[in-house]
């Protein structure tokens, strides 16, 4: 899929559980997975469970397009889990899309995955030494090998082998015919909360899940944590110990939906005083502050009220633009761009004004922008953006650009300024992002800025390439399987 190159940061996934007896349950994952949609656009699933049986309905698309009643209606059972993808691990195609079906010794399970190991390569070698055989390229499948593969006599202590062998990010939902399993990595690096709803308990990424089916927040599950829930109610272990909490600190900036809470605290507040934050650090004279949206409204308001410049909309967003198989020619690149932003030509012209985002990546967008903006008559551009500079790639469940192509790693940010052709140029600092998060710095990880890695990322770096023939992984329609 192409995205005309807009230097998007794309999240891997959503993952939304609930057990419910008595109750159908699909329909509830289907409003939780909408709700999480922002954390994955290429494909979507639910598995259901009625206590015998694993339903099981994915396709790729959105959740929206993916589901209707029709195919809801066989969706019948009172434990369930729901996925909405993106890839940043194997290709998009139908059996890459979640939930997994697999078995353990007979017995019935589907799994669903947020997040990205960093041991991939050499688990699936040993993994197929041992005569396993794999039909997707997607990391997932390696945790669902592990547990079918498992020498233990029940499927919780098989998972608990397979989870105790797995490096990297990786917040789980494992579907049995009669439990929910959720599990989230010792570093945090992916969120994942609790909730209840009329005694039943819910599992989501983000509290915006549980809000859209109106379940109360009860907690966020702790890294390392293991929680069963089935007809006992819920049982929790601190199944991995944690030496050292990594919350991807980009799920403040970017990726969790603003009216999600991560530490009990509000995402829009989170960014309103990452604004204001960069305004101490960065002031600028100018008429107008106005944001790229969305991602860069919250932070553009703080900026605004710590400056006491007038915040103004300076771009009208088209919200019915996705992604698209369309491959743009060169000389009309611009236009994947301007399908999504119009500035608001009345209001900008002759002004000096502040730009805020959220990131820069390649800077071919930000260019881009920036260009439209003159063209609309703006006076002067101050560019401020609510992040320090990405200089290093992720590898626990983020899709970025390579080392290579972020433009901070090879330009000085008086060299962006100049690509950029704006007045002015800024960046948020560590420190002043951690003040406006206001928790310690230590329970986040940074990487990406400051090349600190929490898990040890030397296998991805070292290993050679393992390659994974895709030769027959035929593109399938949604399908209802009854396992």
């Amino acid at each position: 899929m192409n995205n005309f190159n807009l230097d998007e940061i794309n999240e891997e996934c959503g993952i939304f559980g609930i057990y419910a007896l008595g109750s159908n349950v699909a329909e509830i994952i289907f409003y939780g997975l909408q709700a999480l949609q922002h954390r994955g656009q290429e494909s979507a699933g639910i598995a259901v469970s009625d206590g015998n049986n694993i339903l099981i309905y994915k396709d790729l698309g959105l959740v929206s397009s993916v589901f209707n009643e029709q195919n809801l209606a066989p969706l019948q059972g009172h434990i369930g889990i729901g996925h909405s993808r993106y890839s940043t691990k194997g290709k998009n195609v139908w059996k890459n899309s979640q939930p997994l079906f697999r078995t353990f010794k007979g017995q019935s399970f589907a799994i669903a995955h947020n997040g990205n190991l960093i041991n991939t390569e050499s688990l699936r070698k040993d993994q197929i030494k041992k005569g396993a055989r794999f039909e997707t390229s997607a990391d997932t499948e390696i945790i669902a090998s592990l547990i079918e593969t498992s020498a233990q006599e029940n499927i919780e202590d098989a998972i608990k082998d397979a989870i105790s062998a797995i490096k990297g990010s990786f917040s789980l939902l494992i579907l049995t015919c009669d439990k929910l399993i959720a599990v989230r990595d010792p570093n945090g690096f992916r969120p994942m909360v609790l909730g209840i709803k009329g005694g039943n308990y819910i599992i989501a990424s983000e509290t915006c899940g549980l809000d859209i089916v109106d379940a109360k927040f009860v907690r966020e599950v702790d890294p390392g944590e293991f929680l069963i829930i089935d007809e006992n109610g819920l049982r929790s272990q601190m199944l991995l110990s944690v030496e050292r909490r990594s919350m991807c600190v980009f799920e403040l900036i970017y990726f969790a939906r603003p009216d999600s809470y991560i530490y009990n605290k509000n995402i829009y507040s989170v960014r309103h005083r990452m604004g204001e934050q960069l305004a101490k650090e960065a002031p600028a004279e100018a008429d107008l502050v106005i944001s790229v949206p969305d991602s860069g409204t919250p932070a553009a308001v703080g900026y605004s009220a710590a400056s006491k410049i007038p915040y103004a909309e300076g771009f009208i967003k088209n919200r019915y633009i996705g992604r698209t198989f369309i491959q743009p020619s060169q000389n009309i690149r611009e236009i994947g761009v301007k399908l999504k932003l119009n500035p608001l030509k009345d209001m900008i012209k002759g002004k000096r004004i502040v730009v805020v985002d959220d990131s820069i990546v390649r800077g071919n967008t930000s260019k881009q922008i920036v260009r439209m903006l003159y063209n609309a008559g703006v006076k002067e551009i101050h560019m401020r953006i609510s992040s320090p500079p990405l200089v290093y790639p992720c590898f626990y469940g983020v899709d970025m650009a390579t080392q290579t192509e972020f433009i901070a790693n090879h330009r000085t940010v008086e060299d962006i300024r100049k690509y950029l052709g704006v007045n002015s140029l800024a960046y948020l600092s560590i420190d002043g992002l951690v003040k406006a998060i206001g928790e310690p710095k230590a329970d986040f990880c940074f990487a990406c800025f400051n090349g600190d890695y929490p898990v040890d990322i030397s296998e991805m770096l070292n290993y050679d390439k393992f390659s994974i023939d895709d030769c027959g992984m035929e593109k399938m329609s949604g399908s209802i399987k009854t396992i």
